[in-house]
């Protein structure tokens, strides 16, 4: 054993040249990351001439883990003999003296994380075990025989290596463009990535357990969704969905995923506040995207959230507007990832939808997915996982109830298309945005979407309705400017012969992109109508704008209810109209060339689009390799209808395509976002 103890070596891991081949020089060129089921290259100088001579007896040992054992794949042996492309093995390149330049082949179904590699020496029955140093192993889209390969050049650079993406929010009516830094290669990122998985709940209480299953895709993206919110376990965001948002970030002030992962990891693991579901989605993607596994930020319009599984959205309106039941949100924003499902029986690789945002528990914990794509087009409501949930998500029908004032319920209208409304991503390679309804369900109203419909659980326990004879309509833009006034129609439609003699209640509410109301209702008007038998007549409405926007703020969603009820018969009609209201735009023109290392300026420019003041104006800049960290500009009045002017100044660092970033915020509106592409380039 003494002699062996007198080994001195040096370990090369030819950083910059691994990295590069393993596209991961992005992240460091100054530590080994490499994708497992491809080859990497070292060299190993070592000060005795037998290891060159004697390389028989030379096993090499990989080790992740707190416990590696090779019973739990955690720790492989090889030796040097030929590249097998289906395990770990290794091969010696050539020999000059002391120096051995080997080539590694780590297993395409290897563990992912850290791991360390070691010289086993064998001498009879003595043995000595010498560290040669530590790397990082990630998932590898460009192996075939790994289960997340993509087998697709655009689509790999989109959903590994792209670190700028496009989030949509607003209504289906209006949908609105959220440029985000997913930042999955920046400093430390990776570090913190391996953090979180270390963190979880299912490595703090099995360690040896987790490492040995973190070569599967479908367990690694799982304990992502969990771990991102901080429902269960010491994640890294806190959603909030209310004020106040005192001692956090607000949820849309965010622009990207590191600040928020920096701060987790130099916060000692505690949640950042706050979050909401484009939040969520945007972290886990960049968790995702940096560990290897392909992932896409994906929006849903009219997303139903289900409460109690019945595939059935219950929405209760009383005189005063929505009252109770499950919602439909504008919009809700989640994940997929590309992976193989080697658990489930064929036809189900491919897009799998993950979302973190902690809306219910799947098995106990609050995680959702992954769930197959092909599995909620085709109604296959046993696959795992949470299938079910998303399935109502994109397909559940809404049905609306009139409650009164003694607590009856009457059953009003059924609506089968509303839900699941231009499910969008970024396009490839371009900021446009894909409409991807079509792979989570055949078209609205079609034979197959019935049939898939009446194949789903829960599917056939609708009452039928009766028809109305008294109908109210609401007939309205679907969006306005901020700024203006809502005008509207209420028309009536008497079906019978007889007279009606109506009260007409009509309600504006605010509602949260989750579909809730915001306290208080603005009532409209309430009318008496007497309508002749057949008769057809229209009530003008005007909502001023004055009226609601002090309750507006971040909010962008308008119900209009009309409820028209006979006063003799109690004959009753219900009728909602939703309106988005849209933002004021930021205009940035870039002035003169964008070269790197020399100062250029942005004008950017804001019209108050109201007739009154806004005060406590904040205008924030910011621009990764453009700008240092975030630059905020304060105006402390801005008066009825004026535009001002901001110059910005600054000094591009890194060539290639950079976003420049405006927020502006106040007493009144908030995120208002604009940005615009620069060009950089050298001289």
């Amino acid at each position: 054993m003494a002699e062996f103890a007198e080994l001195r070596y040096s370990t090369d891991f030819q950083c910059e040249r691994n990295n590069k081949e393993h596209r991961t020089d992005v992240i460091t060129t100054k530590q080994l990351i490499v994708r497992r089921g491809q080859a990497f290259h070292i060299t190993l100088q070592v000060d005795r001439n037998d290891y060159i001579t004697d390389q028989a007896n030379m096993i090499f040992s990989v080790e992740t883990g707190p416990k590696p054992s090779e019973s739990s794949g955690t720790k492989v042996l090889f030796e040097l003999w030929t590249i097998n492309p289906m395990q770990w093995s290794g091969r010696l390149v050539s020999t000059t003296g002391t120096t051995l330049d080997l080539t590694i082949f780590p297993s395409p179904s290897a563990r992912i994380g850290r791991h360390t590699l070691n010289l086993l020496r064998c001498r009879g029955s003595q043995v000595m075990k010498v560290k040669l140093g530590e790397f990082i192993l990630l998932f590898n889209p460009w192996c075939r025989e790994d289960e997340v390969f993509l087998d697709n050049e655009e689509q790999r650079q989109e959903y590994v290596m792209n670190e700028d993406g496009i989030i949509f929010n607003g209504s289906c009516h209006q949908i609105e463009s959220r440029h985000w830094y997913f930042g999955q290669f920046e400093e430390k990122v990776v570090d913190i990535c391996l953090q979180v998985l270390d963190q979880s709940n299912k490595c703090k209480k099995n360690p040896s357990k987790d490492y040995e299953r973190r070569n599967d895709p479908v367990y690694i993206s799982r304990v992502v969704t969990a771990m991102v919110n901080c429902a269960d376990d010491k994640g890294i965001l806190a959603g909030r969905w209310n004020e106040p948002y005192d001692g956090g970030v607000l949820p849309w002030a965010w622009n990207g995923s590191v600040p928020i992962l920096h701060r987790w990891h130099k916060g000692g693991c505690q949640p950042v506040r706050y979050g909401q579901c484009w939040v969520f989605a945007a972290v886990a993607c960049t968790v995702l995207r940096c560990l290897g596994i392909p992932a896409r930020v994906v929006t849903n319009f009219n997303s139903a959230h289900d409460t109690n599984s019945n595939l059935i959205i219950d929405q209760v309106i009383g005189e005063c507007g929505i009252e109770s039941g499950d919602s439909v949100w504008n919009f809700h924003v989640w994940i997929e990832g590309w992976m193989e499902r080697n658990d489930l029986k064929f036809g189900y690789n491919g897009w799998q939808v993950l979302d973190p945002t902690p809306q219910e528990k799947s098995e106990g914990i609050y995680c959702c997915g992954p769930a197959p794509l092909h599995a909620i087009k085709g109604g296959a409501l046993d696959m795992r996982y949470d299938v079910p949930f998303v399935f109502a998500e994109v397909n559940a029908d809404v049905v609306t109830w009139i409650c009164y004032k003694d607590g009856k319920k009457v059953k009003k209208c059924v609506e089968t298309q509303h839900v699941g409304k231009l499910i969008s991503t970024k396009s490839c390679g371009r900021n446009d945005r894909e409409d991807i309804t079509n792979k989570y369900k055949f078209p609205e109203g079609s034979q197959k979407e019935r049939e898939v419909y009446n194949e789903a659980k829960f599917r056939n326990n609708l009452e039928p309705i009766q028809e109305d004879k008294l109908i109210v309509k609401i007939k309205a833009d679907e969006s306005i400017n901020y700024g203006s006034d809502i005008h509207a129609l209420a028309q009536l439609t008497n079906n019978s012969s007889e007279t009606m003699n109506c009260r007409l209640i009509i309600n504006a509410q605010i509602l949260k992109y989750t579909g809730q109301p915001v306290d208080p209702t603005v009532p409209m008007s309430m009318n008496e109508v007497v309508i002749k038998g057949h008769e057809v007549k229209s009530v003008s409405l005007k909502v001023p704008f004055s009226d609601i926007s002090k309750y507006l703020k971040n909010h962008q969603m308008i119900k209009l209810t009309a409820l028209s009820v006979d006063t003799r018969t109690n004959e009753n009609s219900l009728a909602m109209k939703d309106i988005c209201v849209i933002k004021p735009s930021i205009a940035i023109k870039i002035l003169g060339s964008a070269i790197v290392n020399h100062e250029m300026s942005a004008e950017i420019n804001f019209r108050n689009p109201l007739s009154e003041p806004l005060f406590n104006c904040v205008l924030s800049v910011e621009g990764i390799e453009l700008i240092d960290g975030i630059e905020q500009m304060r105006i402390k009045e801005i008066k009825a209808n004026q535009e001002v002017q901001i110059m910005v100044k600054f000094i591009p660092k890194k060539p290639g395509l950079r976003k420049l970033m405006v927020d502006f915020d106040c007493h009144r509106i908030t995120d208002v976002k604009g940005f615009q592409n620069i060009s950089v380039k050298y001289i």
